[in-house]
């Protein structure tokens, strides 16, 4: 199994209770997710409370898409922890984190994600690493929250 960590951050001109907001309620994501584009039928749901710890979200989409499921694990006015679960194209657990520190003019967001490989994605990261497979997507989501946090 080989370990893996892709982290990205981005200030962000907007107090921390805004973007909090916008990351801690799954209802929120389809303005700035990046993956949101991938499928234009993507399947949605969404359980538990509306938004912090409990609260759940699943998708179902096209090949891009695939398949898979969210829930928030930790949230304060600081930082919001993710378990993300995927099914499709690949099985996999990771954990997220958005850490969000004030700064003078707003807020820093430093979007985490960490988790192993196994089996396939083991060897296929040797050769195309997740840092390259997964960080331009988190460059396009920290901009597009940046443009819905700021407006």
């Amino acid at each position: 199994m080989a370990e893996f960590e892709v982290v990205r951050q981005a200030v962000v001109s907007a107090e921390p209770s805004r973007v909090h907001a916008l990351i801690d309620d799954f209802h929120e994501w389809p303005q700035w997710s990046p993956w949101e584009d991938l499928d234009p039928a993507l399947r949605r749901a969404y359980s538990g409370p509306g938004s912090g710890v409990g609260a759940k979200y699943s998708w179902e989409g096209n090949r891009k898409a695939g398949t898979g499921a969210m829930e928030i694990v930790s949230s304060d006015e600081r930082e919001i922890g993710v378990r993300l679960e995927f099914e499709k194209p690949w099985k996999a657990v990771n954990q997220v984190t958005f850490a969000l520190n004030p700064v003078q003019g707003g807020t820093e967001v430093v979007w985490r994600m960490t988790g192993q490989h196994s089996g396939l994605m083991s060897l296929l990261s040797k050769v195309m690493p997740m840092d390259k497979m997964v960080g331009k997507d988190f460059e396009k989501g920290l901009a597009r929250l940046k443009t819905v946090a700021e407006a």
